[in-house]
């Protein structure tokens, strides 16, 4: 009865984690549409600048500005080639948001590289109930899943010991 019960707590309780992965996408699809509006907006200048510099793009001022022999142009350089780079990555990101399933969503968003930024979401994450249908089919089968992982060693050894009764019954009764 215990046990039944447990199951039922461990259930519940995964379920209720697993409903809140579709309201953190949210979220983070939030946080990177802020990120990615505000890095566009300086890698755009930076190719307006580039332009009116008679530059073929940004990439190409900034590796002419690498070779400068001041330590600060080349520092400047190398962070706005760093800014570039984020902007790509940003991109690959929306355009998992915009067209990826929840699982891309959830791998895009629990990848290691991308710890702080779920971090930062997570810091003014409000825990609710998914209104899509989608999000809440993504939570029913992820709890459950998490549930069978977590109840497995349980129901495992439960079995084993059972079984080792049995033969140690069987072996008396023989």
């Amino acid at each position: 009865m215990i046990g039944r019960f447990l199951d039922k707590l461990i259930f519940g309780a995964t379920l209720l984690l697993a409903l809140q992965i579709p309201q953190l996408a949210d979220h983070y699809q939030q946080f990177l549409a802020g990120l990615y509006a505000s890095t566009e907006w300086q890698v755009n200048g930076y190719e307006q600048t580039a332009r009116q510099f008679n530059y073929a793009d940004a990439k190409a001022m900034i590796a002419h500005h690498l070779q400068n022999e001041l330590p600060s142009v080349r520092a400047d350089a190398e962070q706005k080639l760093v800014t570039i780079e984020r902007f790509e990555q940003l991109q690959a990101g929306i355009k998992i948001f915009e067209s990826g399933s929840l699982v891309e969503k959830s791998f895009y968003m629990f990848h290691p590289d991308r710890y702080n930024d779920l971090e930062k979401t997570l810091h003014n994450f409000k825990l609710g109930i998914p209104l899509t249908i989608d999000g809440f089919v993504f939570g029913i089968i992820v709890g459950l899943l998490l549930n069978i992982l977590i109840d497995s060693p349980f129901i495992l050894i439960s079995r084993r010991l059972r079984h080792k009764k049995t033969n140690h019954v069987n072996q008396q009764t023989i």
